[in-house]
């Protein structure tokens, strides 16, 4: 089993979005993916049951108000609250292979981005360096001041961003009828995916194997 969480004490990040979207990649690729939701908003378990049965099957795990580890599944995507007690998110980091960090150009999330990694950074397998952190540029407007700011934000805590998504509409358009921009053909769509593909190939040697390829 293959476990990566999307998480940050800072809310409103962007968490929920970027795990909808990576259980979907998955799921298009063939991959039986959980989609574990830890938060009482239940944000992703709601998107789940949006979802149409015809699209790739994403199923979605209610955790939100008990917390265990998930074991003997393909790929688990656990979404994050805010908000978690450091015993648990303690033991949730134990069993990951991989963290995904979404951060927002703003002084605010920079702020929550230290103090989690923080408070991560004593927890074994970050601070033994075994489990990688993907920090993501999360809803970044152009070249503007807030996303040179965060570039250079990333760079200073030595988590330099592995991809930066652009900010756009359609991924509100489709969060709301359970689907994501890998569901859609047009050509927005196909070019917002393109930020993603620097997540996407450091994440498939984890899933697939290191001879999968970029």
């Amino acid at each position: 089993m293959i476990a990566i969480a999307v998480a940050n004490i800072k809310g409103g990040s962007g968490k929920t979005t970027l795990a909808t979207h990576l259980a979907v990649w998955l799921a298009s690729s063939g991959v039986s993916v959980v989609l574990a939701d830890l938060d009482r908003q239940r944000s992703a378990l709601t998107w789940t049951e949006r979802r149409p049965p015809e699209l790739p099957a994403v199923r979605g795990l209610d955790l939100s108000r008990d917390w265990a580890p998930v074991q003997g599944l393909g790929v688990v995507i656990y979404d994050i609250p805010a908000a978690m007690k450091r015993k648990d998110l303690e033991e949730l980091v134990d069993q990951l292979d991989a963290l995904v960090l979404p951060v927002l150009p703003s002084a605010f999330d920079e702020d929550g981005t230290r103090r989690f990694l923080d408070l991560v950074a004593e927890f074994k397998p970050i601070r033994k360096r075994r489990l990688p952190i993907f920090a993501v540029a999360n809803r970044v407007r152009g070249r503007t001041v807030a996303a040179r700011r965060l570039e250079t934000f990333l760079e200073d805590i030595q988590q330099p961003a592995v991809a930066t998504l652009r900010d756009g509409a359609a991924y509100s358009a489709v969060a709301g009828t359970g689907r994501t921009l890998f569901d859609e053909p047009d050509a927005r769509a196909r070019d917002l995916l393109r930020d993603w593909q620097p997540l996407l190939d450091a994440i498939r040697p984890l899933v697939f194997g290191p001879s999968s390829g970029r």
